[in-house]
């Protein structure tokens, strides 16, 4: 930790040694889970190599947390706000200093609640905030002044309107609050404090420090503040072992008053690298090695025997004290300081300055006899004093300054009874003669110190003068800052509405390619991939990372191997080609269009390849080819088979007028067979189907069926159609259809695709085997055996027609 306290002092100048401790852990945990580092030393290894860690441990330990108007800033309004401006007039000031600001928020609150107060009086003061930080970037946010609607929900709507300035998309603080406040980087541990301060707001700061560092922050408030000044801390934060120095008046609110009739406050002093309040004044010579005993004996002896002493520098500052010089010295009224010549006692200050001087002046010991003053008790006392010349570390000028006492102290009545020896001319003449040395050295010194306070004077007026022209200058620069934060402003809502069109018209895009169901990809010259729509990647392996990867480097399912020499070939001419394409997978087909990617002014400056999915196309012209063959093949057998069932039944007739309706019955057979077919778009036919058509005019109440769903193909479908029509007519003219008590009981069953059917007539007249084979036996014969590679058994059975057929449902397509 102190090697991580010393890699920030050196690099951030500031010192973190009076941080809590946990908390400075948990920042430096933090930062060690941010770059992944486990132990400690590593971590320190990291800092001194990266200065920029050194930065972001700095900027995480800055802690910035702030609102608009806490809840106890009310408070404040009430107990402590008015009495800022109780009796101050028009040239007066009310000074109020905020510690630790952060981003300005807490400043800008105090600032509002004094100027409503302001606006209530008739005599109003100035007013000046100082708002102090080490955190530069969170000191510009501050003077900027300008903040997120986000931010201001603890701001009621009045306040909104009266204090904030709406610009864009954030809002700003009026000139007039604005112009109160006063930000600058400061260290309440490390720089001087603020003087003369009315109020003191430190909200959430001291929750930080360590308890060494309260102890040297409160009292640098305390001297801060003018008598009957006030102290606003956070919720969470006390005084401590501070109580004597405020006087709570709203404790539960954390605000506090400075005691009056206390102690004079000591302003502590702070030096770099030191953790003590008052720091002891160490030898500037670094001391030899001495053992415990002897240094013990030295420090009695010194102690008990040596003259009383002091060592000053060549300022006059005192950089060491010894034992038993209280007698000599007491703290002057106002600011601490370590001043010889300004804490000597009544009666010292003439001899110590004219020898201070003379012995600075001549580099040699001075030595002044029979000086009387005064100690604490109002005796006086005579002594000696003795200035002798000492080097410090780098040759620096140190006096040691001795006191010896000559007898006991004297009252006031003793000193002037006592007897004095006989002076001498020569005696008076030297008394006299330093005398007017030291009138000569006291003229001369006024007379410098009137120079130094012209020409500071002189300095300050010229320095004024600079700073009113800077001041000019800088109202210039922000007039013109303003002006050029308007053109700004101005293009930045042009800007933000191209954004707007451009994040619109890609949203239009964007659903554009989602919705259309077409892979298209973006080219440029190079034919490096632009874009994509979501259905190439149906395509080509390509994902959104493979934009500005050649397309020829991708993988696809098209066999298109001339696709290179394609979209070159769009390049070079500017004409658009077209190919039909066949995919990797099955029965696959695309249709490819390259055609050039034309910008606004219509150069040729890349491709577009777009590819649709033809495969149910291909398909279609396919099927529709085949169906134009069939249908030529189904049409010369159909005029086949009539011309065949025409002839038969035409030598089976003896007349036309018994030819025709023969032919007219066995017509319409192989209608119906083919209105199914129709129906059916030329796929397969139920067999169920086919015999109800035909069974439908005798009433399917006589027709008992037993068997499964059969399809039959086309094929199949037709010749089963005309077999079941002459087993109908067989039946309705000599069978079980003849009569009113007759009966038909159909049966079927497929196995493996082969089907049996069984046509049995049960209850029609008694039959008898006839002598020839007629036409219709022929007719079932033929197709069964032949068309439908089956096999047929026609029994003539004394109780009726038995009709077997076996033949395959799946025959194939085509007539």
């Amino acid at each position: 930790m102190k090697e991580i306290y010393e890699l920030l002092r050196a690099q951030m100048g500031h010192d973190f040694s009076g941080y809590k401790t946990k908390t400075f852990l948990r920042r430096v945990q933090r930062r060690k889970q941010v770059n992944q580092i486990e132990n400690r030393e590593d971590y320190v290894a990291l800092l001194r190599q990266d200065p920029k860690e050194v930065a972001a441990l700095f900027r995480d330990l800055l802690i910035n947390v702030t609102n608009f108007f806490r809840d106890t800033e009310e408070s404040l309004a009430v107990n402590a706000v008015p009495k800022l401006f109780e009796g101050r007039g028009a040239d007066d000031i009310v000074r109020v200093w905020v510690p630790g600001c952060a981003t300005g928020e807490e400043v800008y609150s105090i600032a509002i609640l004094l100027r409503e107060h302001m606006d209530t009086l008739r005599n109003v003061p100035g007013v000046q905030l100082f708002a102090t930080d080490i955190d530069d970037s969170a000191l510009n946010v501050a003077r900027a002044a300008r903040y997120p609607l986000a931010l201001l929900d603890s701001v009621s709507d009045e306040r909104r309107k009266r204090f904030f300035v709406e610009d864009g998309g954030s809002y700003v603080i009026t000139k007039n609050v604005r112009e109160m406040c006063i930000f600058s980087p400061h260290s309440v541990l490390r720089d001087p404090p603020f003087s003369r301060i009315d109020l003191v707001s430190c909200r959430n700061l001291l929750i930080y420090f360590g308890i060494e560092a309260q102890k040297q922050v409160i009292p640098t408030f305390r001297y801060a503040l003018r008598p009957g000044g006030f102290l606003f801390l956070g919720t969470s934060e006390s005084l401590s072992q501070f109580d004597d120095m405020f006087v709570p008046l709203d404790k539960r609110n954390r605000i506090f008053r400075t005691r009056e009739g206390g102690a004079t406050p000591i302003l502590p002093i702070a030096l770099p690298g030191h953790q003590s309040h008052f720091p002891q004044a160490e030898s500037r010579r670094r001391p030899l090695p001495i053992t415990p005993l002897r240094l013990a004996v030295e420090t009695q002896v010194l102690d008990r025997h040596a003259p009383p002493h002091v060592v000053a520098t060549a300022e006059g500052d005192i950089v060491n004290f010894s034992a038993r010089t209280g007698k000599y010295f007491e703290a002057s009224a106002g600011v601490p300081n370590r001043q010889l010549l300004a804490m000597e006692r009544k009666g010292l200050r003439l001899d110590l300055r004219s020898a201070f001087r003379e012995s600075m002046q001549t580099g040699r010991s001075v030595t002044c006899d029979g000086v009387e003053f005064e100690d604490e008790e109002d005796r006086v006392q005579l002594l000696t004093l003795k200035f002798e010349t000492l080097l410090g570390s780098g040759d620096e000028r140190l006096f040691l300054i001795t006191f010896e006492d000559h007898g006991a102290t004297l009252s006031a009545e003793e000193a002037q009874t006592r007897p004095r020896r006989r002076e001498t001319s020569g005696e008076v003449e030297r008394e006299l003669r330093d005398t007017r040395e030291r009138l000569q050295s006291t003229i001369e010194e006024y007379e410098t110190a009137l120079e130094e306070l012209k020409s500071t004077n002189e300095e300050l007026i010229s320095v004024n003068e600079e700073m009113q022209s800077t001041n000019e200058e800088m109202e210039a620069s922000k007039e013109e800052m303003q002006a050029l934060n308007d053109e700004l402003h101005t293009v930045n809502t042009e800007l933000n509405l191209k954004l707007e069109a451009l994040d619109s018209a890609n949203a239009d895009l964007k659903n554009l390619f989602d919705v259309t169901d077409m892979a298209s990809i973006f080219l440029d010259s190079s034919l490096i991939i632009r874009r994509f729509t979501p259905a190439a990647t149906r395509l080509f392996k390509v994902l959104p990372s493979d934009c500005g990867r050649p397309l020829t480097d991708l993988a696809s399912d098209l066999m298109y191997p001339e696709l290179f020499d394609d979209l070159r070939q769009v390049l070079t001419s500017g004409e658009s080609t077209e190919r039909q394409i066949v995919g990797v997978k099955p029965d696959s087909h695309y249709l490819v269009r390259t055609v050039p990617y034309r910008d606004r002014r219509g150069s040729n400056t890349g491709v577009v390849v777009s590819i649709v999915d033809v495969s149910v196309l291909a398909a279609s012209e396919a099927h529709q080819r085949t169906l134009i063959a069939e249908l030529n093949h189904r049409v010369k057998n159909m005029l086949a088979v009539v011309l065949a069932i025409a002839f038969h039944t035409r030598r089976a007739a003896l007349t036309l007028d018994e030819f025709y309706p023969v032919f007219e019955g066995r017509m319409a057979a192989l209608t119906r067979s083919y209105e199914l077919l129709s129906v059916q778009h030329w796929k397969k036919v139920l067999l169920s189907e086919i015999v109800k058509r035909e069974l439908v005019p005798f009433g399917l109440e006589r027709v008992a069926m037993d068997g499964d769903d059969v399809a039959l193909c086309p094929r199949a479908a037709l010749s089963m159609g005309m077999i079941v029509h002459e087993l109908t007519t067989n039946a309705a003219k000599f069978g079980a259809l003849s009569n009113e008590h007759g009966r038909l009981a159909l049966r079927w069953t497929n196995v493996h695709e082969r089907v049996s059917f069984e046509w049995r007539e049960i209850g029609g007249p008694q039959i008898e085997i006839p002598a020839t084979e007629g036409f219709g036996m022929k007719l079932i014969h033929l197709e069964a055996d032949r068309n439908m590679r089956g096999e047929s058994k026609i029994e003539f059975r004394p109780d009726g027609l038995v009709v077997r057929l076996t033949f395959d449902c799946l025959i194939g397509d085509t007539l």
